[in-house]
C-alpha cells in the first residue's frame, strides 16, 4: 500500500507543481497586483505602492469600462440566444436519420471553427459588410435598396455580434449533437407511437434529456462573451470604439496604452482582470443553480 501510495504521488505531484507556477501563482499575483500601484507586471513586490481600493473606483468611474459591461451584458444574452439557439436546431436536424448528406452538412457548418478568429472576422468585414462591394449591399442593390454602412457606429456592434456567432455556432453544434445522439431511439419511436409532434418530442424529451449538455455550452458561450477580446480588436483595430469596446479591450488597453491613453496602469488593469473573473464565476454559479440537476434518468 505504501509503495503504491508513492507511486501516484510520483505522478501528482510534479502536475500540482506545474498548476502551482503556471496558474496559482498568476491568479495571486494579479489580485494582489490590483490594490497597488506598479510601474511594470515584472516589478518586484517591493516597489509597489499600496492603492487601496483606488483602482477599483477608477475602473467604476470609467465611461469606457460601463460602456464595456453594457456591450459585454448584450453579446452574453442576444448573441448567446442567436449562438445557443442556432447551433441547437442545427445539431436536432442534422441528427435525423432521414436528413441526406448530414456528414456534409456538419462539416460545412463547423469549418469555421478550424479557422482563426482574425482571418473570419477580416473575411466579413472585407466581403460581407464592405460598402461598395460587400456582399449585404449587393444583395441590398439587387432588390433597389440603398446600401447600408454595416461597419457605422450604429450597426457596427450588431455586425461585429453576427460575425462571431457565424464562427462559434459549428461548435456548439457538435456538443449538442454529442448529447441528441445519447438518446435512446426506442424513446422517440415510442413517443411517435404515441402521437406526439415533432414539436412534443423536441420540448418533452430532447430539451429535458439536454439538460447537462446546455449547461456545458451556456458555461462555454459565458467564457466567450465575457472575454471577446479578438472580436473587438478585428472590428476596432485602431483605438476604442464605444460599438465594440469590451472590458477585456479595456483592460489592454490600460495595460498596454492606446492613442487616447498613452499612460499605462498596470494596478488598474489587473483590478479589470479581477472583475471580469468574479463576473464570469458569478454567472457560471448561477448557470449551475438553473441546471442543478443533471441529465434525466431513462
Amino acid at each position: 500500500m505504501k509503495k503504491s501510495k508513492t507511486f501516484i504521488a510520483c505522478f501528482i505531484v510534479p502536475c500540482l507543481i506545474v498548476l502551482a507556477i503556471t496558474y496559482f501563482y498568476p491568479v495571486a499575483r494579479t489580485l494582489c497586483m490590483s490594490f497597488f500601484k506598479t510601474g511594470s507586471v515584472t516589478a518586484p513586490v517591493s516597489t509597489w505602492t499600496f492603492a487601496g481600493l483606488a483602482n477599483f473606483k477608477r475602473i467604476a468611474a470609467s465611461p469606457d469600462f460601463r460602456r464595456g459591461l453594457w456591450n459585454m451584458l448584450r453579446i452574453w444574452i442576444f448573441g448567446g440566444v442567436f449562438a445557443i439557439g442556432f447551433s441547437l436546431l442545427f445539431a436536432v436536424i442534422l441528427s435525423h436519420k432521414s436528413i441526406r448528406g448530414k456528414h456534409f452538412f456538419r462539416a460545412i457548418i463547423y469549418l469555421p471553427n478550424v479557422i482563426s478568429a482574425v482571418a473570419i472576422g477580416n473575411a466579413w468585414l472585407y466581403y460581407v459588410y464592405n460598402y461598395d462591394f460587400g456582399m449585404l449591399n449587393g444583395v441590398l442593390k439587387v432588390f433597389g435598396i440603398e446600401p447600408l454602412k454595416w461597419l457605422g457606429p450604429d450597426l457596427k456592434f450588431g455586425a461585429m455580434i453576427a460575425a462571431a456567432i457565424f464562427g462559434v455556432v459549428g461548435y456548439y453544434m457538435m456538443v449538442f449533437i454529442g448529447g441528441v445522439e445519447r438518446i435512446p431511439e426506442d424513446v422517440m419511436e415510442a413517443a411517435t407511437l404515441d402521437g406526439a409532434n415533432a414539436w412534443q418530442k423536441l420540448t418533452r424529451i430532447t430539451l429535458p434529456l439536454l439538460k447537462g449538455t446546455t449547461k456545458t455550452v451556456f458555461t462555454f458561450w459565458t467564457i466567450v462573451a465575457m472575454q471577446f477580446f479578438v472580436w473587438s480588436k478585428v472590428f476596432s483595430p485602431i483605438g476604442t470604439e464605444s460599438s465594440t469596446i469590451v472590458p477585456i479591450g479595456y483592460m489592454y488597453e490600460i495595460l498596454f496604452g492606446s492613442l487616447q491613453s498613452p499612460e499605462i496602469d498596470i494596478g488598474t488593469g489587473a483590478a479589470v482582470g479581477v472583475l471580469v473573473a468574479a463576473i464570469i464565476m458569478v454567472i457560471t454559479s448561477l448557470i449551475n443553480r438553473l441546471f442543478k440537476t443533471d441529465d434525466l434518468e431513462l
